[in-house]
């Protein structure tokens, strides 16, 4: 069984794709300012993940071009929908692999990154990694409001998959 902090994040993950339902291309890629387009948020969270998940932790980079085009401080732009959801679920399908095997002990480590521990710990970045999606799934929300889309999810979806149980 996953640790808890994974079961979040995949549980924080699967309400940004339910928050996105039925988005076309078309209106993923409007930029209403000073927003970011959802294209772009869904490649950002995959940037993230690659980041931490990969590059970090494996010193593997699956798609190079992510950081430059939807990285953190990078400048906006309104990337293809159909290629960011391609990049986030192989990232996130492939980082699952790994995060589904974390212990408890392993929530402390700070990783190394260039010979130096990284600033946060791998629980922290769990939590981090957690916190981005809700934030970006409320920006998404907020984006389709204004474009005007209807029958939009309301609150967080059902918790059958993020049960509470102690650690």
């Amino acid at each position: 069984m996953a640790h808890p902090l994974v079961t979040q994040l995949q549980f924080a993950r699967s309400e940004f794709v339910r928050c996105l339902d039925g988005v076309s291309d078309a209106d993923a890629r409007q930029r209403l300012l000073p927003m970011n387009c959802i294209s772009w948020m869904i490649g950002h969270l995959a940037a993230q993940e690659q980041r931490y998940w990969f590059h970090l932790l494996q010193g593997v980079v699956l798609f190079p071009e992510l950081e430059e085009l939807v990285g953190h401080g990078r400048p906006a732009s309104t990337p293809p929908l159909d290629e960011m959801w391609d990049a986030w679920l192989t990232i996130t399908r492939d980082a699952d692999m790994g995060l589904e095997l974390l212990t408890q002990a392993d929530m402390t480590i700070h990783p190394l990154f260039n010979g130096q521990p990284a600033p946060e710990s791998i629980g922290t970045m769990l939590y981090r990694n957690t916190y981005h999606y809700w934030f970006h799934t409320g920006e998404a929300y907020a984006v389709r409001q204004q474009l005007g889309h209807t029958n939009l999810p309301q609150f967080v979806g059902s918790m059958a998959t993020a049960v509470y149980r102690p650690e």
